[in-house]
């Protein structure tokens, strides 16, 4: 009888052993449709990730790693706090129900499943995140990235030709070598601009030749709250950072580039121990009909800001009072290597206060941007506020010094705080008007990030 019961218990158990592997989640069925929506983006060939997801046999040999990554939260890259901040529509954060699908599958030996269960393949532009551009420009010449050492800023300059104001739709910026590219600022630079007038086609311009600015009597910190927008001088058009795959328009919006204008590159190199050559273009997407709104962007800064040596979670605030009705469509955080956390936060004039984004973990090799699900309309006495939170302590290991006071400045190993906020308005408004520069700041500092 004992021998009897055994056979029954290993027979029974077997048979539960058998029901959870049927039962555990597939490939085909199951994981692929999450890689579809959240990550294939970025890990298909040419694209930023070290592996593609784009077939059962690429992804098997990594199951274990992205069990790891998606329980960490570490992968797909979002930093932002949902439950503090607005609904974005570019959220690539995966679900609790999705993180326990991969989880499950990792844990059960990554079955691949039956292939009639697969979705139909994503299909992606190919080249081009926007589609086939209208125009590319480029650097004007090959760069030359050092296989070791800090590559300064450099920047370079391309003419558009353009005999007639074009509205864009669509934006991407690509870097030729995305091992070397830590990120790309894009600007137009008008006709009549006397900003960077030393810039020479196909000349790479490092910024420690360029001309120096009057050094600054730092005040303190909040006293210098700035918001920078000189249409007439230059404008951020469009950006490259990890994880970026380019900016498309909504209907009846565009970005302006005048008849005559020119692009600056502004190009942030990282060696990766190899000699490697670049040469990074920006693709533009003309728009067909129209626009009934212009977008532009802005940037919001405290250039007074002072880190002290070996602080850990050091403070600074920026504010502003926004002067005429506006709409907020887009955030982009920029702060360096000591970032640690970003917040903004609106003080309504109803008195009504909301926080739009927060990121309690900044990190400096993933600078994100946030596109708001909804815009949100910012009426003539909205107070703006920005806080950024800062880890000058030893304990940051991406710090170059953490003995050093930290002031304002453009390289990695100084700091920064700055939100880069697109803007629409009526096309029929000037937006030099709208928002008169510089405007300096006006409003009381408050508590945003948590």
């Amino acid at each position: 009888m004992a021998v009897k019961a055994t056979t029954i218990a290993l027979l029974l158990a077997a048979g539960a052993l058998a029901a959870d592997v049927t039962s555990a989640p597939t490939f085909h069925k199951n994981v692929l449709p999450i890689l579809q929506d959240h990550c294939q983006e970025c890990h298909r060939p040419g694209e930023i990730g070290p592996f593609s997801m784009m077939s059962y046999q690429e992804v098997r040999p990594w199951a274990k790693s992205i069990r790891q990554a998606v329980v960490s939260k570490k992968m797909p890259p979002w930093h932002a706090d949902d439950a503090h901040s607005a609904k974005m529509s570019n959220d690539r954060s995966l679900s609790k129900d999705e993180i326990d699908v991969l989880t499950a599958w990792a844990d059960a030996g990554a079955p691949a499943g039956d292939p009639k269960d697969a979705p139909a393949p994503r299909r992606f532009p190919e080249g081009w995140n926007i589609g086939k551009p209208d125009v590319v420009l480029d650097l004007g010449t090959d760069f030359k990235v050092p296989a070791k050492g800090a590559v300064e800023y450099t920047l370079f300059l391309a003419h558009t030709n353009f005999t007639e104001d074009k509205w864009i739709s669509a934006v991407e910026v690509r870097p030729s070598q995305r091992s070397v590219v830590h990120h790309i600022v894009v600007h137009v630079r008008p006709p009549g601009s006397t900003h960077w007038s030393y810039l020479k086609i196909g000349e790479p311009y490092p910024e420690s030749i360029m001309p120096k600015e009057t050094p600054v009597n730092r005040p303190p910190q909040s006293d210098r709250s700035v918001l920078t927008f000189t249409p007439n001088q230059d404008e951020w058009l469009a950006e490259y950072f990890p994880g970026s795959n380019g900016f498309v328009a909504p209907p009846g919006k565009a970005k302006l580039i005048p008849a005559g204008s020119d692009i600056i590159f502004q190009m942030h190199y990282t060696p990766n121990g190899k000699e490697t050559v670049d040469r990074s273009t920006i693709g533009l997407v003309f728009a067909k009909e129209p626009p009934t709104e212009r977008i532009f962007n802005v940037g919001l800064n405290n250039m007074s800001l002072r880190i002290p040596p070996g602080e850990s979670h050091h403070r600074v605030d920026t504010n502003i009072v926004i002067p005429n009705d506006v709409t907020l469509a887009r955030i982009t955080p920029h702060m360096h290597l000591r970032g640690s956390g970003f917040g903004l936060e609106v003080t309504y004039p109803s008195g009504e206060r909301e926080s739009i984004l927060e990121v309690p973990r900044f990190d400096f090799n993933w600078q994100m941007t946030y596109v708001l699900d909804k815009p949100k309309l910012l009426p003539k006495g909205t107070k703006v506020h920005m806080t950024a939170y800062y880890d000058n302590s030893p304990n940051n290991k991406y710090n170059p010094d953490p003995s050093k006071e930290i002031y304002w400045g453009e390289q990695s190993w100084d700091e920064m705080i700055t939100g880069f906020f697109d803007m629409t308005i009526p096309l029929s408004a000037d937006p030099s008007k709208v928002l008169p520069a510089p405007m300096r700041a006006a409003a009381p500092a408050q508590t945003a990030a948590r």
